[in-house]
């Protein structure tokens, strides 16, 4: 039987009881902060909507919009405020959203022409009218067929593809203003939340640039990565080319049953990039160390294995070194703002030492390089990790520093050549729904903790955030210092890591903080048909994540 009220709780200590179906926006005055600052709520840890009617007794808490889930549905709201003057002004070209640039999104028209100063002016004064009316972001459900009728109706052509291979009994759709599209996630109750936002030129499409969640007020300064746009450029005309551009059309491929062909042309694809950047390192003639550097779960020390082989392929004999050997140990480990040790600040290495066991190996000198034991925070020695190096030896070294000049302060330009590995993949979800390159990470990283390290899905994203700053002070900032780029990325990988990572997000439940993030990756996990591990290769980067790799570790 269905009880006529319910208990609420809020985060002062304060506890109310309200009528069965209670709209969460009338609650808002419980708060301490201030409305406009309110974008969501949190329900038992699920984000919600701001219109979403409680039919459980339940701990509520507000998403701010100086927060992780409050950007995210700024920037999903502000996704849908786009898309929405893009239809109204070009309502026969269709606006397909690409990958993320700094604190922005690129967008292009599938016009086959660049979008000119005058349509992105045009666009962005329609934006700024809409949020000046302050109209309605309205939320319902359709059936299934109706949901079919009405996206073919404003030509959304790959979410309408989707609904072949995601087929609920009603959809949830997104409207303002007699428009109407699919976002996996809360928005924003109204336009009026969306103020701050700026179009911007670029390449043959524009940014949508917005805020960062620390300071929501205002738009950060842009700047520019144009190694990595050029590489997402070339695998976006690949998968043009191939006729995979989207997580239908990958569906499409598993349904019939062809996604093995798929499979090996990607990862043939990737490998050709690694023999590609050998031969640049070989036509240098001068490069005596390799740094590969890139964010956690990028795929570093498959890459370098990799790299290796292709390297050996063409003459070489290639020896790696990982940078955690040279960890200066506990003792004089550097410590955080909070008393904890900070493993990833660039002082935590021995720069000396790393710079003293490359000038004694590059003038023919034997080392032996250190080994870290992480459980006693101390470096140790053995005779087998002795080092030389032949005329026709070279040295990879993988570690987050290796495009920081301060990590080889006393080595030349000319002898270094520096890789950045970024998993960047080429498919969106639809025309409007990007797949994000820290969401694929985050999977990898989730799979592979549970397959390891013993680390459960609460686990793993709990310490998201530390490791994403990590990467925003050490990684990021130094991704144009690099020679190559190489997208470790494989567009078919969110379809195996799904059967791996469903589990382990599933268990995940409602009393722990971790459950708004598990609940968002699982919505984003279902836009994939399984792809059986059984069908990845055993070199492929991905088994560094799920195991049964041809590769030791």
């Amino acid at each position: 039987m269905q009880e006529s009220t319910l208990s609420v709780s809020f985060p002062s200590g304060k506890n109310l009881i309200v009528p069965y179906g209670t709209p969460i926006n009338s609650l808002l005055a419980e708060f301490n902060e201030e409305r406009e600052h309110i974008l969501a709520v949190r329900v038992n840890n699920e984000v919600n909507p701001l219109d979403k009617r409680l039919e459980i007794n339940s701990n509520l808490k507000p998403v701010l919009d100086n927060s992780k889930d409050g950007a995210l549905v700024y920037r999903r709201s502000l996704c849908l405020l786009l898309a929405a003057a893009s239809h109204k002004l070009f309502p026969a070209s269709r606006l397909l959203c690409g990958h993320s640039l700094g604190y922005g999104y690129y967008y292009t028209l599938e016009t086959g022409r660049p979008v000119s100063q005058e349509e992105i002016a045009s666009l962005e004064k329609e934006m700024h009218a809409i949020v000046m009316s302050n109209l309605p972001i309205n939320t319902q459900f359709l059936s299934y067929a109706e949901a079919v009728q009405l996206f073919e109706g404003l030509g959304l052509v790959e979410t309408r593809k989707q609904l072949n291979y995601f087929c609920p009994p009603r959809v949830r759709i997104n409207s303002i203003d007699g428009f109407s599209d699919l976002y996996f996630g809360p928005l924003v109750p109204s336009t009026g939340f969306l103020k701050v936002f700026s179009l911007m030129s670029y390449g043959k499409g524009f940014l949508l640039r917005f805020p960062k969640s620390s300071d929501p007020a205002v738009l950060p300064e842009f700047k520019d990565q144009p190694k990595l746009f050029e590489i997402y450029s070339r695998y976006k005309e690949w998968g043009k080319r191939i006729g995979v551009t989207s997580a239908a059309s990958l569906n499409k491929l598993v349904n019939e049953r062809k996604v093995n062909d798929f499979v090996e042309i990607t990862e043939l694809f990737q490998q050709k990039q690694f023999a590609s950047i050998a031969d640049k390192i070989a036509k240098s003639g001068k490069v005596r160390v390799i740094l590969i550097a890139g964010p956690s779960s990028s795929g570093k020390t498959t890459s370098a294995k990799k790299l290796a082989l292709e390297l050996e392929a063409i003459g070489y004999q290639p020896k790696v070194i990982s940078l955690d050997c040279y960890y200066v140990g506990r003792d004089r480990n550097p410590k955080d703002e909070n008393g904890n040790y900070d493993y990833e600040c660039l002082e935590a290495l021995d720069i000396p030492l790393i710079n003293e066991n490359l000038l004694d190996l590059f003038d023919g000198r034997e080392v032996t390089i250190p080994s870290y034991n992480f459980a006693s925070g101390e470096r140790y020695y053995e005779d087998k990790n002795k080092m030389y190096l032949d005329s026709n030896d070279i040295l990879i070294m993988e570690g987050i520093h290796g495009l920081n000049d301060k990590l080889t302060p006393r080595i030349t330009r000319e002898l270094k050549f520096k890789i950045y590995l970024s998993a960047l993949t080429q498919l969106n979800l639809d025309d409007h729904n990007r797949i994000s390159t820290s969401d694929n990470r985050l999977i990898r990283r989730i799979v592979r903790d549970a397959q390891f390290r013993g680390k459960s899905a609460a686990d793993t994203i709990s310490m998201w955030p530390n490791v994403q700053k990590g990467e925003q002070e050490h990684i990021f900032p130094f991704q144009n210092n690099a020679n190559a780029i190489l997208n470790t990325a494989l567009d078919y990988e969110l379809a195996v890591l799904k059967v791996y990572a469903e589990p382990l997000l599933r268990c995940v439940n409602p009393m722990q903080q971790e459950y708004s993030e598990a609940c968002r990756l699982l919505s984003f996990l279902n836009n994939f048909s399984p792809i059986a591990p059984t069908a990845v290769p055993p070199r492929s980067i991905i088994r560094e994540f799920i195991g049964g790799s041809a590769f030791h570790y």
